[in-house]
């Protein structure tokens, strides 16, 4: 992006933690802050991942973290503040598109950041790959709102939908290039 990268700061935590953008339980999972720039990982999290959403494995937790660095590099380049800033002024349906775009752009920075891992240390096995896309769809909000036994209404999706995550993901993976993960002027969102 032409950007000077600043790392964020990572904060490891169970139960729950104290940030600057609020307190947070473990029930939100992992969060990034962009009033103290750093990723908040609820280590119980990747537990659970596993056990009751059948996405485990280590290269699903790397694709989490990614994802959550995806958002400091939103902050970074200015959409984050932008988003924030137009959520506030819009209906609520056109705010849950501005956070699915957010979310999908967020899984695409993780997409790059796996192939460029791969590319510049040849870091992945077999089946990293598959890991990420599985945690991705497990937690696309149309599964999520049908394992709570809800019929998964799109309107409300703030994450996006099960094949939107894996599609992102794999974008980013396929083209390495921070240009593809144009999600604010894709039409299918």
């Amino acid at each position: 992006a032409g950007l000077a990268y600043q790392d964020p700061t990572l904060v490891l935590f169970r139960g729950a933690v104290q940030s600057a953008c609020g307190g947070a339980s473990a029930a939100m999972g992992p969060f990034y802050c962009p009033g103290d720039q750093r990723v908040y990982l609820d280590t119980d999290f990747f537990d659970m991942m596993g056990e009751r959403m059948g996405a485990g494995g280590d290269f699903a937790a790397a694709y989490v973290i990614a994802h959550e660095v995806g958002h400091h590099v939103q902050n970074l380049t200015g959409v984050l503040g932008a988003v924030h800033g137009e959520r506030g002024r819009i209906s609520e349906v056109d705010s849950n598109r501005l956070s699915v775009a957010t979310e999908l752009q967020a899984d695409c920075y993780a997409g790059i950041w796996a192939r460029h891992a791969q590319e510049r240390f040849g870091s992945l096995d077999v089946g990293d790959l598959e890991e990420a896309m599985r945690a991705a769809e497990a937690v696309g909000d149309d599964v999520i709102q049908a394992s709570a036994g809800r019929t998964p209404m799109p309107d409300s999706f703030t994450h996006g939908s099960a094949a939107q995550r894996r599609e992102w993901l794999e974008r980013g993976f396929g083209s390495g290039d921070m240009a593809q993960c144009d999600t604010f002027a894709a039409q299918n969102l």
